[in-house]
């Protein structure tokens, strides 16, 4: 099983930048990596995606403003974001893909917070 740790959360203000780190403690190289995002009183929804074999899919919330990008050899996954607006405001969460479907694992990391002020 794989394990997430996320960071790279913090306040920033609408235009802004941040950019998101996922560790992993486990090899991701055959996994599809996924973030999501929770924002009070919402459901989880999947912001970005990336293969195994580096395809990217993003919600159309953020498609141009956010990019996914994975480093095999540091078991790590990013989430670049730019022009940030107040509704990306929420808890980003990392997560590991099941084997052969497009599914995350049952378990979540505790997320990184990211607040954008307006």
């Amino acid at each position: 099983q794989v394990q997430v740790a996320e960071s790279g959360g913090g306040l920033v203000q609408a235009g802004g930048s941040l950019r998101l780190s996922c560790k992993a403690s486990g090899i991701i190289s055959i996994r599809a990596m996924y973030w999501y995002r929770q924002a009070p009183g919402k459901q989880r929804e999947r912001v970005a995606s990336i293969s195994s074999g580096g395809s990217q899919n993003y919600a159309d919330s953020v498609k141009g403003r956010f990019t996914i990008s994975r480093d095999n050899a540091k078991n790590t996954v990013y989430l670049q974001m730019s022009s940030l607006k107040p509704e990306d405001t929420a808890v980003y969460y990392c997560n590991a893909g099941r084997i052969g479907r497009d599914l995350p694992l049952d378990s979540w990391g505790q997320g990184t917070q990211v607040t954008v002020s307006s």
